[in-house]
């Protein structure tokens, strides 16, 4: 079974960000789409359930108020920390510093240690959130979307 794809305009409605963001964020290297990128006039991006994955991590960081610059070197960090898992962890914000927590327990540690945290954002819940906009948006594909995710995850 192929991966099913989505379309910019589908990408930015599951992600709930405007097309021209999405727009800009591909030009300029932040995700790229990793099944077909745009390629000339009538060509068309084609993102993968990854992609939207960090797609939605990305909007996250902005919402919590972290600047696109930040949010670049944030998510070049977890990229290099996480390697294509970027949805599976807390992300904790200090200043300009981040650091990865996979536990509970290294968040508490963190947290007693003194650190002064500016956020801490729960990104395992992106996954649920994405397939929740895929299910109310488009329906007639929700099934096999989730279907892929649950055999691609074993």
């Amino acid at each position: 079974m192929t991966e099913q794809g989505f379309s910019g305009k589908r990408t930015a409605e599951i992600v709930d960000i405007t097309y021209r963001q999405l727009d800009y964020w591909a030009r300029t290297d932040l995700v790229k789409p990793s099944m077909a990128e745009a390629t000339g006039s009538g060509s068309r991006r084609k993102y993968s359930y990854r992609d939207l994955l960090e797609l939605k991590v990305i909007k996250s960081l902005l919402d919590a108020g972290i600047r696109l610059e930040q949010v670049r070197k944030v998510f070049a960090y977890m990229r290099n920390q996480l390697g294509e898992d970027v949805a599976s962890a807390n992300l904790v914000i200090d200043g300009s510093n981040s650091v990865l927590v996979n536990t509970g327990e290294e968040l508490i540690d963190l947290l007693q240690n003194g650190q002064g945290v500016l956020n801490v954002l729960p990104l395992s819940g992106v996954k649920e959130q994405v397939d929740t906009r895929i299910v109310s948006l488009y329906p007639e594909i929700a099934d096999q979307v989730i279907t892929q995710r649950a055999v691609g995850e074993n």
